[in-house]
């Protein structure tokens, strides 16, 4: 039997995962008012970003199995207070496990 996760469960009842194993990551973002009093919002459902110096408070709801979950969840969030504010600023980011995302080191400058 197999999942939309990419899992099967084997006849001993252990699942497991053909093709890598991904993971969906919901974040919310509430964006500060810029020095004209504008609020700029995403305008379209891939975009992602933040000012977190200028006050956007980033907020991460949770980490899902598929999309349609995540998907779930942020019409959950929607009816929530302070979500009602920013209905379209919801972000799911699609992510493998255990593959890294940062491979090389990093320097700091003083």
């Amino acid at each position: 039997m197999s999942t939309d996760t990419g899992c099967s469960v084997a006849p001993t009842g252990v699942a497991t995962v053909s093709g890598p194993a991904k993971v969906y990551l919901l974040w919310h973002v509430h964006h500060q008012a810029e020095e004209d009093g504008a609020i700029r919002h995403f305008a379209n459902s891939d975009d992602f970003w933040s000012d977190e110096e200028a006050g956007d408070d980033v907020k991460h709801l949770g980490t899902y199995s598929s999309r349609e979950a995540a998907q779930k969840r942020i019409e959950r969030a929607r009816s929530l207070p302070g979500f009602t504010d920013e209905p379209n600023c919801f972000y799911i980011e699609e992510a493998v496990i255990d593959e890294d995302q940062w491979t090389e080191g990093y320097v700091t400058e003083p």
